[in-house]
């Protein structure tokens, strides 16, 4: 349409200057050129772009009938004096770029008619050649009709073109999103850096693993001395142009180092002055190792759990048999290593059934076999023993809130949930005064939904994310003599009765001062009251 209003322009302006350098003439064609250029800026400024329609209508008369009226109008009226037959072509290429071939060919047509009646008209006056006339209407209208059908097929496989570039582009969009997703919640760090140790790319593990600053700034590996060791195998990775693979060690301010297993990855450059980017795949060795363990522990647990079935049976008649020869036993002497025998057996029937449930994945649940227990008394014979055999009286603080309700828990699981507890948090703890708090009250007073929690606090150093990632599974640790299964035993003995623990941080009142620690908490679900019951 912009086309159609510059051309009206430059017709009257031509049509102007024929008239003002030849005032003779006639004004009938500045004025069919005007008509012209207003029609068309018309439709330029008021029409809106929309599909247009494959077969002839309203739309299609405003603007090529338009054409080809005033085109023909104008040819007419000047005779052999100017030829304006070649303004055809306009119209010809318009319907064949926006409409069907059945359009353009039929518009060929049409302006090949009204040629050879233009030649006919001049048969009828005196002095023309008609040969020439109808022979020019001929081969102009010969090349209109291919003109029209070269540019519908030019124009509709432009179409399919733009049709397929928008497709692949989508498809490219929506696997990108998806790349992007799966490299985001990969726990493997992934960088993409260039040769001068400025990072691309990365995802919020790698920014995990090299406790880096938030994604949306800059990161530069040439400018952290912690990445000295990463920047010298990129280094070697671009100047032998092969991947490299290494453990190596990353250097914190304030906390331990990390070690990592780093491989690297060049990518091709299409220039050959430019040595391209460098893909680093990181792995933090310590989920290596507690993989390793892992797979290590469901072999043991198999292997666990057919011993213990094993024992069971020669372990039951040792019991049996030392209960009766207790029966014939007179000196006080031997009834003492006999009860000795059978306490542990005993010990030894309860080990058997702990190594059986943890061997048992996926079963949980309260144990209705379990007697209620006084969660308050037991808290505090525990914390006593445990204060006494580490000497740590003045370190421990018991928060122990009233009307708290009995728990349906093993009181040896207790023990041992509690005492691993208290072993991790006096490790980490400050050993002042107040250090380790533990409280036990009721989460809640409505009695359908009633809980009870332990919790254990210390006023330890905040834990790295990695490592609370993975705070309770098995074989993982932080330290490296520890054998990093005593959360893990803590979750699976409060799962089997229904309870569970986690872990948080939160401020706690020290000296008057207070101080944010690392909290672990054990929720119970309370017995109720067998009168209540009943």
């Amino acid at each position: 349409m912009t086309a159609r209003a510059t051309l009206g322009l430059m017709l009257s302006i031509f049509q102007g200057s024929i008239l003002a350098l030849t005032p003779q003439s006639s004004s009938a064609p500045l004025i069919i050129c005007l008509a012209y250029f207003v029609a068309a800026l018309a439709v330029r400024l008021t029409e809106r772009p929309q599909q247009l329609r494959p077969t002839f209508d309203a739309q299609w008369l405003r603007t090529v009938g338009v054409d080809v009226l005033a085109f023909a109008t104008l040819q007419m009226l000047q005779g052999f004096a100017i030829d304006y037959t070649p303004l055809f072509a306009l119209s010809v290429l318009m319907v064949s770029v926006l409409g069907s071939m059945m359009l353009a060919m039929a518009t060929a047509a049409s302006i090949t008619l009204l040629l050879f009646v233009h030649a006919l008209w001049l048969f009828v006056r005196p002095g023309s050649d008609v040969n020439a006339n109808f022979l020019q209407a001929a081969l102009t209208g010969t090349g209109f009709f291919a003109i029209s059908f070269i540019a519908s097929q030019l124009a509709t496989r432009l179409a399919s073109v733009e049709l397929r570039a928008q497709r692949n582009q989508l498809a490219a969009t929506e696997q990108r999103q998806v790349n992007e997703l799966v490299i985001k919640t990969l726990t493997d760090g992934v960088l993409v850096v260039d040769e001068l140790g400025k990072v691309r790319s990365a995802n919020p593990a790698a920014y995990l693993l090299l406790d880096a600053p938030a994604q949306n700034t800059e990161l530069d590996l040439s400018q952290r001395p912690g990445c000295r060791a990463l920047m010298e195998l990129i280094g070697i990775s671009f100047s032998s142009q092969k991947q490299q693979q290494a453990d190596i060690t990353i250097d914190r301010r304030g906390h331990s180092p990390r070690r990592l297993r780093v491989r690297t990855q060049l990518t091709g450059s299409p220039q050959r002055d430019i040595l391209g980017l460098c893909v680093v795949f990181m792995q933090d060795q310590r989920e290596i190792q507690a993989r390793i363990r892992s797979e290590k522990l469901a072999g043991m647990g198999r292997m666990s759990a057919a011993v213990a079935h094993e024992i069971r049976n020669p372990l039951a008649a040792i019991t049996q048999a030392n209960a009766l020869l207790t029966e014939e036993l007179s000196d006080p002497a031997q009834q003492r290593l006999a009860h000795m025998v059978g306490q542990n057996a005993i010990r030894l029937e309860n080990i058997v059934k702990d190594v059986l449930h943890l061997a048992q994945a996926g079963v949980s649940g309260a144990d209705d076999s379990t007697q209620p227990l006084d969660l308050s008394e037991n808290t505090t014979r525990i914390c006593r023993d445990w204060s006494i055999q580490h000497h740590a009286a003045t370190g421990i603080m018991i928060n122990l809130t009233d009307d708290v309700p009995s728990v349906r828990f093993d009181a040896e699981h207790l023990r041992r949930v509690l005492i691993n507890l208290l072993d991790n948090a006096n490790r980490y703890a400050s050993h002042r005064p107040g250090c380790i708090q533990v409280c036990v009250e009721a989460t809640s007073t409505d009695r359908p939904k009633r809980r009870v929690a332990l919790r254990v606090w210390s006023d330890g150093q905040v834990l790295d994310a990695s490592v609370e990632q993975h705070l309770f599974e098995p074989f993982f640790s932080s330290e490296s003599r520890s054998s990093g299964l005593g959360l893990y035993i803590c979750r699976e003995l409060c799962e089997s009765h229904g309870a569970s623990i986690s872990y948080d941080r939160s401020d706690r009142w020290l000296a008057d001062q207070l101080v944010s620690g690392n909290e672990f908490s054990v929720t119970f679900k309370f017995a109720p009251d067998p009168l209540t019951t009943s």
